[in-house]
């Protein structure tokens, strides 16, 4: 790799390998970690760690690290670590099969969190003490001011929380990336919290680098690693029809004067049903749309290629690998198009409720009430987390969950009774959308709102059991505002765990 990623002299001493900044991270250590959804994560430490805790463990000396991110990250992160039980406490959000196995085996500690909770919880000491940060950067600026690379997450708070910091400068991350990101050090606790300055998408309101104390810095490690890319599926039948559900009720809102005539600021949760949203809305009527989100996929790079999105501001890109050849070979076009912000901005309650934005997001279940479960199969096994989703869900204008009607293979119905674990209450869910219909659950009480769900998204093969409980619920609970039957209310889920017919 060239010096010229590595600008400031003072600090091109601290130049060594993997094995030897691995070595600074100790037993029992909270280490805090780049990455969100396979981007700017650190491409080579945590392989060289786990290498260090396997070496630890044939000896007999057991040896974790808890380990703090901005939301998922890859295989060669969370999974190398799981896969040589190395981690003790994993937060705050993860999708990497061997994480979810040992943590529904109870063999590793994980708390979800919203993820605009998490640096008010790392300066409140909520987490306990940062020990360590590994942040990929794109460089190192004369000044010692680090070039944040293809995701920003909680690299800010990482940067100022940890005791020893340790950087991976990656020089596969492009360098017209420089410029792009916007880190706002204006964030404080209360009772000293300000307001935001951010009224529109585009608003830059801090600065292009990351800060980072000099004197911290114990190890610097040069890679060439690219991240890991999502290859994202061509949207099938069920996904088209969602989006064309959506784009139907959009259409709706505008005609009724309550959305714009160039909607409100998108945020799309990850996945092939949100890139097929975003292809519908790039075959749609509207114009001049922005997005305010987390994660920029496949489908919102297509839209500003196209001029339907004029601006995108996100903390991380999330993109196949023909979409980051077309993000690359046209970063000029991009690069003033696209804002990356540190996570807390990015899901920031105060920021999502100023701009209105509008929120969609996939679930595991829905029950007949509109509460909503994102995280737990079967009410015990966790997939991934929460995310940011409860952040837009709660603060957006509007709350828009989706999924198909049911799973594997239909065996399952994604429409119950009750959910069998809660991640959104029916409070904060506006509305429902399968591949049978949607539901806006707007302005509706509870019974009100069981009819339109049971008879706008529920898939046929289950939708005459929904209707039978609710109305035997409705003659036979004590109370009638909420009815259920609590005797049965889990039926379905015990019968799916035992391989019945539900």
């Amino acid at each position: 790799m060239s010096e010229s990623r590595i600008q400031c002299s003072a600090l091109r001493s601290k130049i060594m390998s993997a094995a030897e900044a691995a070595r600074l991270i100790q037993n029992g250590a909270n280490v805090g970690m780049s990455g969100f959804t396979g981007s700017g994560y650190p491409k080579v430490l945590p392989a060289a760690l786990a290498e260090r805790i396997t070496t630890a463990n044939a000896k007999g000396e057991r040896f974790r690290v808890g380990v703090w991110t901005g939301a998922s990250t890859a295989p060669e992160l969370d999974g190398a670590l799981a896969a040589v039980d190395g981690i003790e406490m994993r937060l705050p959000y993860q999708s990497d099969p061997a994480c979810r196995k040992r943590i529904n085996a109870g063999e590793m500690e994980y708390i979800d969190i919203h993820l605009s909770h998490v640096a008010q919880f790392v300066w409140s000491g909520f987490l306990g003490k940062l020990d360590v940060a590994v942040v990929e950067v794109g460089g190192i600026l004369e000044d010692g001011r680090l070039i944040p690379s293809s995701s920003i997450g909680n690299n800010k708070t990482w940067l100022d929380q940890a005791d020893k910091v340790i950087l991976e400068v990656n020089s596969w991350q492009n360098s017209r990336l420089e410029g792009m990101h916007d880190i706002y050090y204006g964030t404080q606790l209360p009772p000293n919290r300000k307001p935001i300055p951010l009224v529109k998408v585009s608003d830059r309101i801090g600065e292009p680098y990351l800060r980072c104390d000099p004197s911290k810095i114990v190890a610097i490690v040069e890679t060439h690693s690219p991240d890991r890319n999502t290859a994202f599926s061509p949207p099938d039948e069920n996904s088209r029809l969602i989006a064309g559900h959506i784009l139907e009720f959009f259409k709706h809102e505008v005609k009724k004067g309550r959305l714009p005539a160039n909607l409100l600021p998108l945020q799309s949760g990850v996945g092939n049903i949100a890139n097929a949203v975003m292809a519908g809305l790039n075959d749609g009527p509207f114009e001049n749309l922005t997005a305010y989100t987390e994660v920029l996929q496949d489908g919102m790079l297509e839209m500003l290629k196209s001029g339907k999105l004029t601006c995108a501001s996100a903390t991380a890109f999330s993109l196949s690998s023909d979409a980051l050849g077309e993000l690359n070979a046209n970063l000029d076009f991009y690069h003033d198009r696209i804002i990356l912000r540190a996570q807390e901005i990015s899901n920031h309650p105060e920021v999502i409720r100023r701009l209105g934005v509008i929120a969609m997001n996939g679930m595991i279940e829905a029950d007949i009430y509109g509460n909503v479960n994102s995280t737990h199969v079967m009410g015990s096994q966790i997939m991934n987390g929460i995310g940011g989703s409860g952040d837009f869900a709660r603060n957006g204008y509007l709350s828009i969950f989706m999924t198909p009607s049911q799973a594997k293979g239909g065996a399952i119905s994604c429409i119950v009774p009750m959910v069998s674990h809660v991640d959104h209450t029916e409070h904060d869910v506006q509305v429902l959308v399968t591949e049978q219909g949607l539901a806006d659950l707007r302005g509706l009480s509870p019974r009100q709102r069981a009819k339109a769900v049971i008879e706008n998204c529920a898939h046929p093969n289950f939708k005459p059991a929904l209707r039978d409980y609710y109305n035997r619920a409705l003659d036979q609970s004590p109370g009638k505002h909420t009815p259920h039957l609590l005797e049965e209310v889990y039926n379905w889920h015990l019968s799916a765990l035992r391989g019945e017919p539900m």
